[in-house]
This record gives structure tokens, C-alpha cells and sequence, in this order.
């Protein structure tokens, strides 16, 4: 029975595939995590499936024995013609892409101060520019179709963040950021824009192959370090399940009107919603002041 009503999700997702058309996915970071659990299910519902990694057999060996409907592609998201040759070869072989899935991203521990600028701007290229990349190289694609759906993997870290994790935040802020006014400005193609900000899941996030930790730590930052710990101790006990991360996001894909924000997870929830209070508190604290600008001549 526990089997059951754990897998509800997925089945969900069966029946409505069933009803409706099949349809082409463009994943980026697909070896690992949100991205392979996602393949996975897609395969397995017989969707057609582009998958990259920067590691193509990696990839392979990740997803295992597959049909027709998978191309893995090797791709660098910080490079725009690796991008653009994969979109390309996607709807060469395929036909068309209806929905791309920016999931590649990485976390990166510090704080600013203790990180490189060379840290920095390399956790932004994967995180941010990648992300840039894959949309600019496919809105040609959706924009000749008129339809599609964009969606883009942020974090609750970019809702909410905690101590200790700045730069991974101001990436996450970014992405919810760019989502927000590519929702509006592709709108009138007929194409669609979601933003997923997860919480903690049971991925491979918090290892050493997801995070990155300073190189340069400065003992002072003692709060940073407590929280880098607590973190990192969660590995292996995350709340969150992500093959139910993944039936969601598949589930996106089949609604009329899609949310703009989907949060997955109760955490995550949880933190968005303070965040609101939070920021209400904020902004009435100096309402006063804020609405006393006005030019009198």
C-alpha cells in the first residue's frame, strides 16, 4: 500500500500521457539528480528525449538501455555553439522541441569574501549563462512553432537563502529573475515559462561532484562554516523524494495554464512563505519614507 501511494504521482502521469500527444524534451544536466530521474521517466512514457551532460558516457551509463527516443548529446552550457549545435541536431532528428528543461547547475559554499572571483564567475557561466544560452538558442525553434514550454530550475535558495551560500543564491535569484520577464516577453508566441524552486532532495546535490566548498575559508566566517556543516550532514536524509520532483515537472509540461513558480517541496514552501512575511515586514518598516519622494517644485 506504501508502494502505492508513494508511486500516485507517477501513475497520474501515465494516464495522462496516455491521452495526450507525445512530445520532444531538451534536458541539459541529465547524468545525475533531478536531470536523470527525469530522462528516466520520460523514457519509460515514451517520450522523445535530448539529453545533455558534459560527460556523454557518463550519461549512457547513467541511463542505461534505451531506445530510439534518447539522443545524448555532449554538451558545454557555457559554450554557445555547443549549445546551439545540440538544439540543432535535436530538431533535425526529431522534428520539433516542445519543452526544454534547464537543470544543469551546481551549488557553491562560501562566503563572499572567501570565494575567487574565478569562483564566482564559474559558478555563474554554468548556473546563470548556461541557462542564457539554452534559451537563446531555442527561442528561435518555440518562437517558429508558436508553442512550447521553457522551464527553469532556481532553488529555494533563491527565494530564501541561508547564510554561507551567497553567490549560489545570486545565481538562483538570477534565474528566477530572467523567468519572470521571459514569461512576459515570449507570452504572445504561445510559448509558456516556468521557474521550479525546489527544497532539500535526496539527490547527489550535497556532494563533493554538485558543491563546491571555498577554496580560500577565513576563520572569522564561523557562522558560515556551522552552517556549511549542518548542511552537508543532511546528505543521504533529504525529506524530498525527486522521482516525485520529476513526475512533477513532466506533469507541467501537460497543463493548459502551467504555473509560473512551482516550489517542490514542504521546506521549500515553508521558506518561501516566511521570506513573504519577511519581506512585507521590510518593506512597511519604512513605508513612510519610501512614499515621501515626490518632486514638489
Amino acid at each position: 500500500m506504501q508502494t502505492v501511494a508513494l508511486m500516485a504521482p507517477y501513475f497520474c502521469v501515465i494516464k495522462i500521457l496516455i491521452m495526450k500527444a507525445i512530445k520532444v524534451w531538451f534536458v541539459t544536466g541529465t547524468s545525475k539528480g533531478f536531470g536523470l530521474s527525469l530522462v528516466k521517466q520520460l523514457l519509460a512514457l515514451g517520450q522523445l528525449v535530448a539529453a545533455t551532460s558534459r560527460n556523454i558516457e557518463e550519461l549512457k551509463a547513467a541511463v542505461g538501455a534505451h531506445s530510439g527516443n534518447l539522443l545524448p548529446l555532449q554538451v558545454n552550457l557555457d559554450n554557445e555553439a555547443s549549445v546551439s549545435d545540440a538544439l540543432q541536431a535535436t530538431h533535425e532528428i526529431f522534428g520539433r522541441i516542445d519543452v526544454v528543461v534547464n537543470n544543469a547547475g551546481y551549488g557553491i559554499g562560501g562566503s563572499i569574501e572567501e570565494l575567487t572571483d574565478q569562483e564566482t564567475r564559474s559558478s555563474f557561466d554554468i548556473n546563470v549563462f548556461g541557462t542564457l544560452n539554452v534559451i537563446r538558442k531555442a527561442m528561435p525553434y518555440l518562437r517558429m512553432q508558436q508553442s512550447g514550454h521553457i522551464i527553469n530550475l532556481s532553488s529555494i535558495a533563491g527565494i530564501a537563502p541561508a547564510t554561507g551560500w551567497a553567490i549560489y543564491a545570486a545565481t538562483k535569484f538570477s534565474v528566477i529573475g530572467l523567468s519572470e520577464v521571459l514569461a512576459e516577453d515570449v507570452r504572445s508566441f504561445g510559448i509558456k515559462v516556468t521557474v521550479v524552486a525546489p527544497g532539500a532532495f535526496r539527490t547527489n546535490f550535497l556532494n563533493a561532484e554538485s558543491v563546491v566548498m571555498t577554496s580560500n575559508p577565513i576563520a572569522e566566517y564561523r557562522k558560515v562554516r556551522d552552517n556549511h556543516a549542518r548542511y552537508l550532514q543532511m546528505d543521504g536524509q533529504q525529506a524530498g523524494d525527486p522521482e516525485k520532483a520529476a513526475s512533477a515537472m513532466i506533469q507541467l509540461a501537460y497543463e493548459e495554464n502551467p504555473p509560473l513558480y512551482l516550489l517542490l517541496g514542504s521546506d521549500a514552501y515553508e521558506r518561501a512563505m516566511r521570506k513573504l512575511d519577511y519581506l512585507e515586514n521590510e518593506f512597511r518598516l519604512s513605508e513612510e519614507l519610501s512614499k515621501s519622494m515626490a518632486y514638489h517644485g
